[in-house]
């Protein structure tokens, strides 16, 4: 484990085959995050691409200082490649984003602001007064909502897209809510119910998701 820097975000970004997205994805976070001076690190997480993913890594770590990469050797997977990041951070906070462009910067900003007023989790919605969807296929829209619809009520939560993996924590909570042990997208819910649980403090967003 690194020492914690404080004040400072870290992101972490699973990367399977990403190499068409990877550079608009880290340009974009990198201008939000610097026009808003915040202290910053990347933590790309190469998940045993196939594609010149690992290529693209090292022309851009050459152009941004913040920017790290983690090569998963090991086997791949969503929550795997996350958990990798989630032993590596070094800011008082991190936040998970997927490298498909599908997640905003700006909202990054959002995400940041908003942990500065106490809250330690944030959680963003797409499906709130204000959210912004884009593209988001039909079937895969029914299925979404029945399953955190099932997930709202089991858990009795007033959050009503937990399943999204674009969230937020504090250091403390990542630290709190370990072990982590799902190896796939599962891990989207496993953080954010055990924070839950074990009385962190959090709050929820609208976002805007683009189909990519």
């Amino acid at each position: 484990m690194t020492d914690t820097c404080k004040n400072r975000l870290s992101i972490i970004i699973p990367a399977h085959n990403e190499a068409e997205n990877l550079t608009p994805c880290i340009t974009g976070i990198e201008k939000s995050l610097g026009e808003n001076k915040v202290d910053r690190e990347i933590l790309v997480v190469n998940d045993n691409s196939t594609d010149n993913t690992k290529d693209v890594l090292e022309n851009l770590c050459q152009q941004f200082k913040s920017l790290k990469v983690i090569e998963n050797t090991s086997e791949n997977g969503f929550g795997r490649a996350v958990r990798l990041g989630l032993n590596s951070f070094s800011g008082n906070a991190v936040a998970i984003m997927m490298a498909d462009l599908s997640d905003s910067p700006k909202d990054l900003v959002c995400y940041w602001e908003k942990l500065q007023e106490g809250h330690e989790c944030v959680f963003g919605s797409r499906f709130l007064p204000g959210s912004q969807v884009v593209d988001y296929p039909k079937a895969k829209l029914v299925a979404n909502r029945i399953v955190n619809t099932a997930i709202r009520y089991a858990f009795k939560i007033p959050c009503n897209d937990i399943t999204n993996a674009f969230k937020i924590y504090r250091r403390e909570v990542i630290e709190g809510c370990k072990p982590f042990i799902s190896p796939h997208f599962n891990l989207t819910v496993e953080i954010p119910l055990k924070a839950i649980v074990r009385g962190f403090t959090w709050t929820t967003i609208p976002i805007s998701w683009k189909n990519r």
